[in-house]
C-alpha cells in the first residue's frame, strides 16, 4: 500500500528567526497509520547534477533548511525529494517523490524578451524569490539594484550600443508578504531604440547587480539576468537629389524646378522637420534648379 502513497513535496520560503528559510511540505493524499518521512534536500550544481545537502527523518509533515550562503546559496534551484515508511518495516518504502526545483534568489519575468523598434514600453518585473530580512532595521529595509544594459549583437558581428533602454537604472525591493513566487519585486520599462539602421534582429542583455548588500547572504548573489531580442523594423526613406528629383517615402517620384527654401518633411507626432534650399544652377538656357543647403531638427 505504501509504493502509491501520494505525498506531492512542494517547497517554499520562510522566515524563522529573521533568517531565511525553505520549508519542504508534503502529506499523504488519504488518512495513514503513522509513517515516517525520509527528506533529502539537494541542490543543482552548474554541471546539471544533483548534489545533497541535508536529510533527515521525521514523522511531520514538513522539513525546514536554511539558506545559509554555504550550503545552500542564493542562486541555487532546490529540490526535495520524500519517501515514506513505516516505523516497523523501513524496508517497506513509498517511491521517492521530487519537488519541483525552487530557484532562490533574484530573477527577472519574463525570463526573455522579444520586442520590435515601434517605440513601444514593456513592463519588466524584477523580483525575490525568498524573504528579504533587516533585523534591528525595519524602517529603512530594502534591497537596491543597479541595473545596466549590454549588446550581445550577432555572433558575426563586434557588440554596439545596447538597442534598448530603461525607463530606471536603479530598483528597490522592499520586504512584503511572499504570494505565489514573489517575496518583494519591482517594474521598470523596456523600449526598443528606434535607430534608423537596417541592422537586422540583435539581442541585449539586461542585469542587475547588488548595491552594498549588508547581509552576508545576499553580498555573494548574482541575479539572474534576462535577454531581449529587438527586431528591426523597415525603416522608411525620403529623397532629394541633384537638379531636385524628389522620391516621398510612399514612392512617389517628380521634380521640382522651383528656387528657395522649401519645406521637405514633417512629423506629427514629434519635433522632426527638413527643410531644404534651391538654388539657380541651369544658366540662361534652362531653367533648372538644384539642391544648395539643407536644414534638419
Amino acid at each position: 500500500k505504501l509504493m502509491g502513497l501520494a505525498v506531492q513535496p512542494v517547497i517554499a520560503p520562510e522566515l524563522v528567526q529573521g533568517r531565511v528559510h525553505l520549508k519542504c511540505s508534503y502529506s499523504p493524499a488519504s488518512p495513514e497509520p503513522p509513517v515516517l518521512f525520509k527528506v533529502l534536500w539537494s541542490r543543482l550544481s552548474s554541471t546539471g547534477k544533483r548534489e545533497q545537502v541535508h536529510q533527515e527523518t521525521t514523522p511531520q509533515h514538513f522539513s525546514y533548511v536554511e539558506m545559509d550562503g554555504a550550503n545552500l546559496r542564493l542562486g541555487d534551484t532546490v529540490f526535495c525529494t520524500v519517501t515514506a515508511f513505516r516505523r516497523g518495516t523501513p524496508e517497506q518504502q513509498s517511491l521517492p517523490e521530487d519537488s519541483k526545483g525552487f530557484y532562490a534568489g533574484i530573477k527577472f519575468l519574463p525570463e526573455s524578451l522579444e520586442i520590435a523598434e515601434d517605440g513601444k514600453e514593456h513592463v519588466l518585473t524584477v523580483l525575490s524569490t525568498v524573504p528579504i530580512a533587516c533585523p534591528g532595521q525595519d524602517d529603512s529595509c530594502k534591497i537596491t539594484l543597479q541595473l545596466s544594459t549590454e549588446d550581445l549583437g550577432k555572433s558575426s558581428q563586434v557588440p554596439g550600443p545596447p538597442d534598448i533602454v530603461l525607463s530606471a537604472c536603479q530598483v528597490d525591493l522592499r520586504p512584503g508578504p511572499c504570494s505565489g513566487s514573489s517575496c518583494a519585486a519591482a517594474t521598470v520599462t523596456v523600449t526598443a531604440v528606434t535607430d534608423f539602421a537596417q541592422d537586422g534582429s540583435r539581442v541585449s542583455r539586461v542585469s542587475a547587480r547588488l548595491v552594498a548588500p549588508r547581509d552576508l547572504l545576499w553580498r555573494a548573489h548574482t541575479p539572474r539576468d534576462v535577454q531581449v531580442t529587438v527586431r528591426d523594423l523597415p525603416t522608411g526613406n525620403c529623397y532629394s537629389f541633384t537638379d531636385p528629383h524628389i522620391i516621398t517615402f510612399d514612392g512617389w517620384r517628380y521634380d521640382s524646378y522651383k528656387i528657395g527654401t522649401f519645406l521637405l518633411c514633417r512629423s506629427d507626432s514629434r519635433a522632426f522637420e527638413v527643410h531644404i534650399r534651391q538654388w539657380d544652377c541651369g544658366g540662361h538656357r534652362s531653367a533648372t534648379a538644384c539642391n544648395c543647403g539643407v536644414a534638419a531638427r
